[in-house]
């Protein structure tokens, strides 16, 4: 009688265990939780996206200025920006987690949480495939490892469909402009390069490292693209390079600016971005 009560026993624990969450960050932390948070703050939009993505939504008690998607993410406390973050309010909010993104947050900003005793789990996304690695990532952060599964496998799926197939044309070089003043770029690190590989173009300086460099415009008309694109988020690039008659893209009348509210965040909602890139290539082909 005895062993069937510790029998049963033993079963009724196993729910309890099985909430348990031990996982390592993007910037190789371990974090563990006997159960999954219930206070969440995301300090970036494109995290935002991706916990109500996994269906942590109702457990977000905050986030960033940025974080406008989807509509219920309007209505949450505001904690700051990625120039400044309130640590008076992070702190009023009583977060059991505060989701960080490394190159976005400020290294101050996330010392000083993790000072504050509050767990903070990093993360890091500079590439198309990082969408479907930080659904997962945040869905078992939150205890939503099954949604977080399949939303990333449904991305995935999304993803290659957008595949443009290799033929006999050498790819379509495109210069995208960040800004115009100082003129900046995306180098070959930033998912933007992979979104143009994917579409059949070549960002014509795939070679530089950083995510957004600063460049000249002598170093645009060396490498001759011939396509000029931008974000809808950007001033009109146009009148800038028009009187530059040499310039394959002016020769082709290839200016496009593409939606840069599902282009330049890294959530599911990236695949619109690409299909819009793709879309946009496809005539210069």
């Amino acid at each position: 009688m005895i062993r069937c009560i510790l029998f049963w026993l033993s079963l009724l624990a196993v729910p309890a265990q099985a909430d348990a969450i031990r996982l390592v960050d993007d910037a190789g932390q371990i974090l563990e939780f006997s159960q999954p948070p219930h206070r969440i703050i995301s300090l970036a939009p494109h995290l935002t996206e991706l916990l109500f993505a996994v269906g942590a939504g109702a457990q977000l008690v905050g986030v960033d200025s940025a974080s406008d998607y989807p509509h219920a993410a309007q209505a949450l406390p505001r904690v700051g920006d990625a120039s400044r973050i309130n640590f008076e309010r992070i702190l009023a909010l009583k977060p059991d987690l505060v989701i960080v993104w490394v190159g976005g947050n400020r290294a101050v900003d996330i010392h000083g949480m993790k000072k504050m005793g509050i767990p903070v789990l990093h993360t890091q996304a500079t590439r198309l495939d990082d969408v479907a690695r930080l659904l997962r990532l945040l869905g078992r952060a939150s205890g939503h490892a099954g949604e977080g599964e399949t939303a990333a496998r449904a991305y995935s799926v999304r993803l290659e469909a957008q595949r443009v197939r290799a033929g006999k044309k050498p790819p379509v070089s495109v210069f995208y402009q960040v800004w115009d003043r100082p003129l900046m770029t995306v180098g070959g690190t930033h998912w933007i390069s992979d979104a143009l590989a994917l579409c059949g173009a070549r960002n014509v300086f795939a070679d530089l490292r950083a995510l957004a460099p600063m460049v000249s415009r002598e170093a645009v008309l060396r490498r001759m693209p011939e396509m000029m694109m931008s974000g809808s988020d950007a001033p009109d690039m146009r009148r800038q390079w028009q009187r530059f008659a040499s310039l394959p893209a002016v020769k082709n009348r290839a200016f496009v600016r593409v939606d840069a509210d599902v282009l330049h965040r890294l959530t599911p909602r990236l695949i619109e971005g690409v299909a819009g890139l793709c879309a946009a290539v496809a005539p210069y082909r």
